[in-house]
C-alpha cells in the first residue's frame, strides 16, 4: 500500500495533557477543587510529561523515528491566564516550538484550543454566553503574528465533545456522551468561523478537528442513529463545509439502539478507556466527513488506542490504516495520519490510559519510545504499509 505523495506522517499532543503546570486553566483548578460544581478527578495533572521543557526531546525523537510532522496545541491559558492580561513571554514561547519542529525538518500542525479555557473564562463567560465568540476572537488575533511558519492551523479540537461534555464542569465525561447543548454549539461554530476568518486574512489554511463517532444503527433503530449523528456529529462537520480542510478524530465506534448508546459487545476486546477496540471506526469517519464536509480535503489528526500492550497498537494502527487506504482508492482526498498520542499523557484526571508512542519515567522524565514509534517509523519513511 502507497499513500498519495506528499503525505504527512505524523504524532499529536495537546498542552494540557503534557505541558505541566498549567496553573492558570479551569482543568487545573478542577484538579485542585476550585472549580465551582466540578466533578472530582483520580489526580491532578501537575508535571505532566514536562513538555513544556523538553518539546525538543519530543520532537527528535519523532523525527529520528522518520515521522514527518507534529500536531499539538497553544493554551489559552498560558496566553491570555487573567482577563485582558496577554502574555508575549508564553507567545514566544510556543513560537520557539514552531520553530523548533521546522529545525527537525517536522511539519507543524497547530491547534488553538484543546478541550481548556483560562480560568477565568470559565468561570466569567462560559461558552454558553454569547460573549464568549468575541473573547476567542480576541486570542487569536493575538496569536496570528507566530504563525509565520505554520501553514495548517485548527481552531477548536472537538468542538462537539466541547459541545456535549467539557462544557459543563460537573459532567464526568467518562460516564458517556450526552447531547450537545445547542447554545454552546451556536456559539462554538461562530467562534470557528470567526477563528477561519482571522487565520486567512494572514494566509493560513484553516480548519478544525471533528471526533467522528462512527455512528452505527441497531436493525430498527435507523432514525436514532441518524438523529444521535445529527445532533453529536453532522453539525460540526457540516460547518466545515466552508473551510480549507476537516480534521477526522476516530477511535472506536458508537452502537445505536432501542436505549441509545449501547455498551460494546461482551465479546468485544476493550482498551484501557473501556471502549470497543474498532480500528475500522478511522474508514467510516473519514468518509462521514468527506461527504458531510462537502469533499473537503481530509486530515486524520488524532487515531489511537490505549493500552498497555504495545502489539495491539501496531495491530490496531495497521488495520486503521488498511481502512485509510480503502478511502483513499475510493477517491477521497486524505493528506495525513497523525497517531494520537506522541507521549503517554494526562488523560482528564488520570495517568493510567497510556495511548502513547512515547513512554517516561515519573521520576526522572527520561523519555523511551516504544516500537510502536519505530513502526509508524517505518511506515512513513515508505509512505504505506508493508506487503
Amino acid at each position: 500500500m502507497v499513500f498519495p505523495h506528499g503525505f504527512l506522517w505524523g504524532a499529536s499532543t495537546s498542552a494540557h495533557q503534557v505541558e505541566g503546570n498549567n496553573v492558570a486553566s479551569d482543568w487545573w483548578a478542577r484538579e485542585h477543587g476550585h472549580l465551582e460544581g466540578a466533578a472530582a478527578v483520580t489526580a491532578p495533572s501537575g508535571d505532566a510529561a514536562d513538555s513544556f521543557h523538553r518539546y525538543r526531546e519530543d520532537m527528535k525523537l519523532l523525527a529520528d523515528a522518520g515521522l514527518t510532522a507534529y500536531r499539538f496545541s497553544i493554551e489559552w491559558a498560558r496566553i491570555e491566564p487573567e482577563r485582558g492580561a496577554f502574555s508575549r513571554a508564553s507567545l514566544d514561547h510556543y513560537k520557539r516550538m514552531i520553530g523548533t519542529c521546522r529545525d527537525l525538518g517536522l511539519i507543524p500542525l497547530l491547534t488553538l484550543h484543546h478541550f481548556t479555557n483560562p480560568a477565568w473564562f470559565t468561570r466569567e463567560i462560559g461558552w454558553k454566553d454569547p460573549r464568549s465568540v468575541d473573547f476567542f476572537g480576541h486570542y487569536v488575533q493575538f496569536v496570528l503574528p507566530i504563525l509565520r511558519e505554520v501553514d495548517l492551523v485548527g481552531t477548536i479540537n472537538e468542538p462537539n465533545m466541547v459541545a456535549t461534555v467539557l462544557h459543563d464542569p460537573g459532567l464526568d465525561f467518562a460516564q458517556g456522551i450526552p447531547d450537545a447543548d445547542p447554545e454552546v454549539t451556536e456559539h462554538l461554530l461562530s467562534a470557528h468561523q470567526l477563528g477561519v476568518g482571522l487565520l486567512r486574512s494572514v494566509g493560513k489554511k484553516a480548519g478544525w478537528s471533528v471526533a467522528t463517532l462512527g455512528i452505527q444503527a441497531e436493525p430498527g433503530f435507523e432514525d436514532q442513529a441518524a438523529e444521535y449523528a445529527r445532533t453529536h456529529e453532522d453539525a460540526f462537520l457540516d460547518a466545515s463545509s466552508g473551510d480549507d480542510w476537516v480534521g477526522v478524530q476516530a477511535y472506536t465506534r458508537t452502537r445505536i439502539g432501542a436505549e441509545g448508546m449501547l455498551r460494546p459487545p461482551d465479546d468485544a476486546e476493550l482498551t484501557q478507556t473501556g471502549w470497543e477496540f474498532y480500528p475500522e471506526a478511522l474508514e467510516l469517519g473519514v468518509r462521514r466527513a468527506w461527504e458531510r464536509s462537502g469533499g473537503r480535503p481530509v486530515y486524520v489528526t488524532e487515531n489511537g488506542i490505549a493500552t498497555a500492550d504495545d502489539s495491539r497498537r501496531i495491530a490496531y494502527t495497521s488495520s486503521a490504516l488498511e481502512g485509510l487506504e480503502h478511502a483513499i482508492d475510493d477517491g477521497i482526498d486524505v493528506r495525513s495520519y497523525i497517531h494520537w498520542s506522541a507521549l503517554d499523557n494526562y488523560e482528564w484526571g488520570t495517568f493510567e490510559p497510556t495511548f502513547g508512542l512515547i513512554r517516561w519515567r515519573t521520576d526522572t522524565f527520561e523519555r523511551q519510545a516504544k516500537r510502536s514509534l519505530g513502526w509508524l517509523g517505518d511506515v512513513a519513511r515508505r509512505n504505506g504499509l508493508p506487503a
